[in-house]
């Protein structure tokens, strides 16, 4: 394939989408994880000033120095000592508690109305502070109070790690997920690409498999099947009017040939007259070979032809035919040879008169596309459960060009082989009958070096106790045993 699969298109696709939704949902979490942290920590500092408000009140009555040795304790025993009481003007209304709580930068104090909280660096580690307006008597004070934050790191740090594998597994898993549910859901469309594959105009009858989905596939099959319906109803049409037309002009031509060959005979015809007749004849002959090979191509598209199987040897099948190439008068130069290899009989199973035909062929093409004098050498070989005939020649070859259309019929574009007389449906012929056999006819070429026609066809196991009789027809054969 040129191009990516459906199916690796769609796990892409559906991969990308899956990424795309991990990592929005890795990152919502991961903020809403820190903000849910950061409120806990506002939360207990909240309390801790609460508490400190309560303590505060408590002590309101008592001398500043048991003040200042109560809050001393209360800082102590909350929140590592980081705590502090302001007046507004930024002085301290009570002692530091501690020397961690004297050396804090803490957020600089302005006239509050509600509480203020506020992230601080120090050394490197952040710190939330809370800072909270207070009355005590006739004294406006501020509460402040401050809690590290590095507790939160490692929880996020380790939520971060969590993301960083869960999301090219879960990525991964999806992949497969996605891989597989596309091929699956893609089947019924391999299974109708196979099936349209396999049909060809021998066998237009076949339909393609309709999936019970009521979906797109079930349509799109139907209505392959109802196109190839037609196409089935429009060959059968062209095979029966090629079959019909050769049948009925067969006629009127043997008539206006038989016509000529008597005015032949007219010894009072003039030379010109003569000339015509001998034309004429001349032409009916190459018609009726026309006519003969579409016939021939018609009965086997309607599998109509008349095939008797027999065994046949096509080593002597091969001689018989060379023998009869050195009489066609374009042959006369060609040094025509002939081998035979293999330990065993290079018998198949087929029709004696098609695969004569079928070598005939492929003979006559190379002596006539042969510039004289050439070389011509069949050679047969039976090898394991094979047997291979191959028809070489040193001729003008084919060019890149024709080479995927010499087996389509009426096929004569290279214009040094429309030189030389032919109809252009020998090769369609020869590769029916060799397809019709079961076997396998091919070309190798190179242009102005010359051409191998190969065809391979499967060797004939004779059954035990059966008698030999091969290399004549069907019927020469009966009369013989």
């Amino acid at each position: 394939m040129g191009g990516r699969s459906i199916s690796s298109r769609l796990t892409a696709s559906y991969s990308l989408v899956v990424f795309a939704g991990l990592v929005l949902f890795g990152g919502v979490m991961w903020l809403d994880l820190k903000d849910t942290l950061m409120t806990g920590r506002s939360k207990t500092l909240a309390r801790r000033i609460d508490r400190l408000s309560e303590m505060l009140r408590e002590v309101q009555a008592d001398a500043p120095d048991q003040q200042a040795r109560k809050f001393q304790a209360f800082a102590e025993a909350t929140g590592a000592g980081l705590i502090e009481v302001f007046q507004t003007d930024g002085t301290r209304a009570l002692p530091s508690p501690s020397p961690a709580a004297q050396s804090f930068p803490w957020p600089e104090r302005t006239a509050l109305d509600r509480d203020q909280i506020q992230e601080v660096d120090l050394s490197g580690q952040s710190y939330l502070v809370l800072m909270r307006p207070s009355i005590l008597g006739s004294k406006h004070l501020i509460l402040s109070a401050a809690a590290s934050l590095e507790g939160n790191r490692p929880i996020l740090r380790t939520f971060s790690l969590g993301l960083l594998w869960t999301v090219p597994a879960l990525l991964a898993l999806s992949a497969v997920g996605g891989y597989w549910l596309s091929r699956r859901a893609l089947q019924p469309v391999d299974a109708i690409t196979a099936a349209t594959r396999s049909i060809s105009f021998s066998n237009l009858s076949e339909r393609l498999p309709v999936p019970p989905t009521r979906d797109e596939l079930q349509r799109l099959s139907e209505t392959q099947n109802a196109m190839l319906a037609r196409l089935e109803s429009a060959v059968i049409e062209i095979r029966r009017f090629t079959a019909d037309a050769s049948h009925e002009l067969r006629s009127p031509l043997s008539f206006i040939k038989t016509v000529a060959a008597v005015g032949l005979r007219n010894r009072q015809a003039d030379a010109e007259s003569l000339r015509a007749f001998t034309q004429i004849v001349e032409e009916c002959g190459k018609t009726s070979r026309v006519l003969e090979d579409l016939l021939t191509l018609a009965r086997g598209d309607a599998g109509r032809a008349q095939l008797t199987f027999e065994p046949v040897d096509l080593a002597d099948l091969a001689r018989g035919v060379c023998e009869k190439v050195r009489l066609l008068p374009f042959a006369s130069e060609h040094a025509i040879t002939m081998t035979a290899e293999g330990a065993g009989p290079a018998t198949v199973r087929g029709d004696f008169s098609g695969l004569r035909r079928l070598l005939w062929i492929l003979a006559e093409n190379a002596a006539k596309y042969t510039p004289p004098p050439g070389r011509i050498h069949i050679s047969v070989k039976a090898e394991g459960n094979e047997v291979s005939v191959a028809v070489a020649d040193n001729g003008i070859g084919i060019s890149p060009a024709d080479l995927p259309h010499i087996f389509e019929r009426f096929y004569r574009a290279d214009p040094s082989r429309s030189q030389v007389e032919g109809t252009g449906l020998g090769l369609a012929i020869a590769k029916w009958v060799a397809d019709v056999h079961e076997g396998h006819l091919w070309v190798e070429t190179s242009e102005g070096v010359g051409s191998t026609f190969r065809v391979v066809l499967p060797a004939y196991v004779e059954p035990p106790g059966s008698t030999r009789c091969v290399g004549v027809p069907a019927a020469e054969c009966d009369s013989v045993g």
